[in-house]
């Protein structure tokens, strides 16, 4: 408070090493002393410190963050007597239970990644929409880290750019970076349709101390939102993602529709193949992409098995992974893992076919990849996807 004077200096300091200024009154710590003495200003000074996070805090990057937070909702109180106190009742509790454990940004992330997860189990079907399984989540970002040339080095050392564009609650992405280091990765882009989803990753980063990841809101088929300078969509080294099953669209609404050499028809729910084609559209020319899909894109005839003869005749199918019944929520489908490997696609001799479908523990309500299947499927990928010498 006495050094006002420098205020402007400490706070361009600290947005050249942390990315974000949060002013004083809206520190948690002030925020739980305002609870703590019952302040009749603490809905006021919430609301406050929302709108600065979203507008001032990280440049815009998170703006509306918090824009389906409604304080003045009458479920939390008939007026705004009633929903102060509420609030903080509500923000004592919080505290009290914070003040348990460690608050550095892993253990906030962590425990928020984990809060998602307990939500998605207990939600059925639409947990599919933002949340994929942990297990299935190691698979791909422990494949798309791995070299591209050589897998059986181990994970390549940096990349400049990873997406994610059906990123629902950014845990792919977080994987990713967890295997590659802080600094491993120059920048982590996704983009997600659902709005509350999207806002759902974007505290996801934050709370893992990730400011600087760039998550757009659209619809990937209709719109991507990444694109360079030129207008043209970026290239990424590295491409993942648990895109929705068998979703419809709308061809006449498409932008950017050079990325797709086979169209899937637009009655029949077939839009799998349309995920895989945009993934190869924005990978760079050694890049590397790992998707989830539905087991029925192996086998179904029609467009879909022009597209499967499009990518074998390119030499971009590097793998395919069938996995066991039952792993996703709310859903037995089963499903397999697509991975697509640019990097000497015109010498590609061979595809990889894992069959991994009774490498699982079951469950009551679904079935559960552990730590050894996991590791089993990573293994004989990284010894085999590129023509090793057990490959028959």
């Amino acid at each position: 408070a006495g050094n006002q004077v420098d205020a402007p200096e400490f706070e361009k300091q600290m947005r050249r090493k942390v990315h974000y200024v949060i002013e004083p009154q809206y520190l948690w710590a002030n925020i739980t002393e305002m609870a703590r003495t019952q302040d009749p200003e603490l809905l006021h000074t919430l609301q406050q410190g929302f709108d600065y996070i979203e507008n001032q805090s990280f440049a815009s990057t998170f703006k509306g963050l918090f824009s389906e937070i409604n304080l003045a909702s009458d479920k939390l109180g008939k007026g705004y007597p009633e929903r102060n106190a509420r609030l903080c009742k509500i923000i004592g509790e919080i505290a009290k239970g914070l003040a348990q454990f460690s608050t550095d940004s892993d253990t906030l992330g962590d425990a928020y990644e984990y809060l998602i997860g307990q939500f998605a189990a207990g939600s059925g079907k639409k947990a599919g929409e933002f949340y994929t399984p942990q297990p299935i989540s190691g698979i791909l970002s422990a494949i798309v880290t791995l070299d591209s040339q050589e897998p059986a080095e181990g994970p390549r050392p940096h990349m400049d750019r990873v997406l994610d564009f059906a990123c629902g609650s950014g845990s792919l992405l977080l994987n990713v970076r967890h295997r590659m280091g802080p600094h491993g990765i120059g920048k982590i882009h996704g983009q997600e349709k659902n709005i509350t989803t999207y806002n759902l990753a974007r505290m996801n980063m934050l709370l893992h101390g990730i400011a600087h990841a760039d998550i757009r809101q659209e619809d990937t088929l209709r719109r991507p939102q990444h694109k360079a300078e030129s207008n043209e969509l970026k290239r990424y080294d590295r491409v993942l993602a648990n895109p929705p099953f068998s979703q419809n669209y709308i061809r006449k609404d498409i932008e950017y529709p050079g990325r797709f050499a086979v169209w899937m028809p637009e009655k029949g729910k077939k839009a799998d193949l349309m995920f895989v084609q945009h993934m190869l559209a924005v990978l760079k020319a050694d890049g590397k992409m790992a998707t989830v899909m539905p087991h029925g894109v192996l086998f179904r005839g029609g467009e879909e098995k022009e597209a499967r003869k499009h990518f074998i005749e390119r030499g971009w199918l590097e793998a395919v992974i069938g996995l066991p019944a039952g792993l996703f929520y709310g859903t037995g489908i089963p499903a397999c893992v697509l991975v697509m490997n640019k990097k000497d696609a015109a010498t590609r001799k061979h595809i990889l076919f894992i069959n991994a479908d009774r490498e699982y523990r079951e469950g009551k309500a679904q079935n559960f990849l552990r730590p050894e299947d996991i590791s089993k499927i990573v293994h004989v990928y990284r010894s085999l996807a590129q023509g090793g010498p057990d490959v028959p």
